[in-house]
């Protein structure tokens, strides 16, 4: 019998320290999505209860240069939020503003230098007459990715003056498909991904059991569970792949249907997927690590209740410090507002 592998803490908190700083040459065309990167890497540190490895300095600069892609357009009627990095011109995006939200509560942030009325107000400009969002005010598909991101910045914000949500609903509605799980858009096929955006947006808006039902929930929860071989594949006939231990197993959880789960089997896959020599994890094992997957793949260790790890929550793809500290401003917030 093989010995149980175990977890390379200490070499993936440094393989994420790294991220921070320098990435190989392969991730050069990354370089326009950098809050991202960031996103992963410190979502990363922050599972493995490594975040305090970083410097009050440096933790405070990472702020500050968040702070610096907040852009607000000096034209009417656009979307005010964070670019992704500034290599580029870029107009704020949707996607980049979830993910510098999660990374300032990820800090200990109190998100009093975000525009909060003005980006929740504008993101009414994303939202097209179907219900869907793109991710920027030009040059953008709208899909359920940019739902989500709507979603939970609308939640985080703790306003959603700028959403439509019953219309928001019918276009999460009409991407259910025949499968019982969720696609990119409607009349495609039903992908781990989409149907932990699809899933995760109900839940935030408080309409997951007002628009599905029981023999819906149940379809989904069973399409998901069926998507487990060891680890996790994002579609049928598809391999397995470490991300997919988030978005999928994420969705179970936000299902309650956790104990359902075979948690042994999942853990020894991503265990595999581990670089024993940098650290970090690769999609599938014995391939390269990248930031992503080693992100998802350590979140999904946390939901499967991996000791040492930080809890997760699922919802909104941050820890639960973080999540405390967004619950702990939303009360804030509501008690100036009178609320």
């Amino acid at each position: 019998m093989e010995a149980p592998i175990s977890l390379e803490r200490e070499k993936h908190v440094k393989y994420f320290l790294r991220c921070l700083d320098v990435l190989p040459s392969s991730c050069s065309h990354l370089d326009s999505i950098r809050m991202t990167i960031l996103y992963f890497s410190l979502h990363g540190l922050d599972t493995l209860n490594s975040i305090e490895r970083l410097s009050a300095e440096r933790r405070d600069e990472i702020i500050d240069w968040i702070y610096a892609m907040q852009l607000v357009p000096a034209a009417e009627n656009r979307f005010v939020g964070f670019r992704g990095s500034p290599a580029l011109e870029q107009d704020p995006h949707i996607a980049h503003t979830y993910t510098a939200l999660c990374i300032l509560l990820i800090l200990g942030d109190d998100l009093s230098r975000v525009r909060r009325s003005a980006i929740t107000a504008s993101l009414a400009t994303l939202q097209l007459p179907d219900g869907s969002f793109t991710a920027t005010n030009e040059g953008s598909e709208s899909d359920i990715r940019f739902v989500f991101c709507a979603a939970a910045i609308a939640y985080m914000l703790d306003d959603w003056s700028g959403v439509d949500v019953p219309l928001m609903n019918v276009y999460i509605r009409r991407c259910l498909s025949y499968e019982g799980a969720f696609a990119n858009t409607p009349m495609s096929e039903a992908h781990g991904g989409s149907t932990y955006c699809a899933v995760a947006s109900l839940q935030l808006s408080g309409s997951l059991n007002k628009q599905l039902d029981a023999d819906e929930l149940s379809a989904l929860a069973r399409w998901c569970l069926q998507r487990q071989y060891t680890g996790f594949a994002g579609r049928p006939n598809k391999p397995w792949d470490t991300c997919y231990s988030f978005w999928i197993a994420g969705t179970l959880h936000i299902l309650g249907m956790t104990p359902l789960v075979a948690h042994d089997e999942n853990r020894q896959y991503l265990l595999e997927a581990q670089d024993p020599v940098i650290g970090g994890f690769s999609k599938y094992p014995n391939h390269f690590p990248d930031p992503l997957h080693s992100c998802m793949a350590t979140v999904g260790l946390a939901l499967s209740g991996f000791a040492s790890l930080q809890p997760v929550c699922a919802t909104l793809n941050i820890g639960e410090k973080a999540n405390d500290k967004l619950d702990e401003l939303r009360r804030i917030w509501r008690q100036k507002d009178g609320v």
